[in-house]
């Protein structure tokens, strides 16, 4: 049986699967450039406490490359989450990190269009994505992810039905930017993409399949655990307004 990964190999997957456009460290914080690629690839992060100044240096390197006030707060992050909470910055998207054994996914095979495979990138995927706010500047993250990696695209009913990202490091995959259509919804879709997924797994050696969604995503935060995910760490953001 393999042993599941804790937070600290997840936020590690998160990134080697969803990379910035560039990695900078200014003092203790690792800063970001994310292009327009969203919080994962934008938010500073710090492995150890930081001070004043080093916060003060990690804002002005944020600044610099036109970017929100953005700090991730992981596991052992308490203190500083207390710091910028008392500095103005807000919580937004409190995230929840499940993984599961790739094996317990791959029970059953999608039928055949639920789930078709296609690297790079169909126009028919574009379009679905596009329709839930995954703009060309996550597209760009996609391609930037250097391991393993493809893209689903499902069909229900003879009609585009939804698409997902998945991509592996070092035998740990992540499912991104599954999106099903709003009226292909509430119908298994999502569940065969993330089955399919777990079966692309297996098939590329690896072992593991996790995921990460919002703590609102009521519906999402359902299909995993209805799967057997398991939660496996958390994490949120601290943004202030810039002037």
């Amino acid at each position: 049986m393999t042993q599941l990964p804790d937070a600290k190999k997840i936020y590690e997957v998160v990134e080697a699967t969803w990379p910035p456009f560039a990695l900078s460290n200014i003092g203790p914080f690792t800063i970001r450039e994310g292009r327009g690629g969203g919080k994962r690839v934008s938010a500073a992060t710090t492995c150890h406490m930081a001070g004043q100044e080093d916060i003060t240096s990690a804002e002005v390197a944020m600044v610099d490359l036109g970017q929100d006030l953005l700090f991730q707060i992981r596991d052992g992050d308490e203190a500083l989450d207390g710091v910028l909470a008392k500095a103005g910055y807000e919580v937004v998207d409190h995230v929840t990190m499940y993984a599961v054994e790739a094996g317990e996914i791959a029970t059953e095979r999608p039928p055949r269009t639920a789930a078709i495979s296609a690297w790079e990138p169909l126009k028919i995927m574009e379009e679905i994505w596009a329709k839930g706010g995954i703009d060309r500047a996550r597209i760009d993250v996609m391609h930037r992810a250097k391991g393993p990696k493809t893209a689903f695209v499902s069909r229900w009913r003879d009609q585009p039905a939804g698409a997902s990202f998945v991509a592996m490091h070092n035998g740990i995959a992540m499912v991104h930017a599954l999106e099903v259509l709003p009226h292909q919804r509430l119908q298994g879709v999502a569940h065969w993409l993330m089955k399919r997924a777990a079966f692309w797994v297996l098939d590329q050696g690896g072992h593991t399949l996790s995921v990460i969604c919002t703590t609102q995503n009521v519906g999402a935060n359902r299909l995993y655990s209805s799967l057997g995910m398991h939660v496996v760490g958390e994490y949120h953001y601290r943004r202030k307004a810039t002037a």
